[in-house]
């Protein structure tokens, strides 16, 4: 994780060192009276936004990895599999309410393209996989 954080400073360094470059370079070759015609904006902005993003996810992930007091059992080449495996929660593998959720935003989505008549049929299609799947353990063969 901290040569992540290395390496992302280091793209905002290059990106913001290319776009003073750039915008200098392109205000040397340019002749005009006018200051501002001189700089060429979509370029100059294009960088330092690139160097801005690359700041943003580098505060991120160096925030993130000072949050977790040091280094993740999947940042160390020593670490065995048992390492890391943490209980991530119960899920249900024979479960088909995600597939009925999934065709309800496909249904929802080609109603937004194609006609607005199948808008209503998506949502209701939606509230059904959304209670199945919420009250899946609560009745037949799984109920508690």
């Amino acid at each position: 994780m901290r040569d992540n954080v290395i390496l992302w400073w280091v793209l905002t360094a290059f990106f913001a060192l290319v776009g003073v470059v750039y915008t200098g370079w392109h205000i040397l070759a340019t002749p005009a009276d006018n200051f501002a015609a001189r700089i060429e904006w979509v370029g100059t902005v294009a960088l330092f936004f690139a160097a801005f993003m690359g700041a943003m996810v580098a505060f991120y992930l160096d925030r993130t990895h000072k949050a977790q007091n040091g280094e993740l059992p999947e940042d160390i080449l020593t670490s065995d599999i048992d390492d890391g495996d943490p209980e991530l929660g119960e899920f249900s593998p024979w479960s088909w309410w995600p597939l009925v959720l999934a065709a309800s935003a496909g249904v929802f989505v080609v109603g937004l393209a194609v006609g607005h008549f199948l808008l209503p049929i998506g949502i209701a299609i939606f509230v059904v996989a959304i209670v199945g799947w919420v009250y899946e353990y609560y009745r037949g063969n799984f109920a508690r």
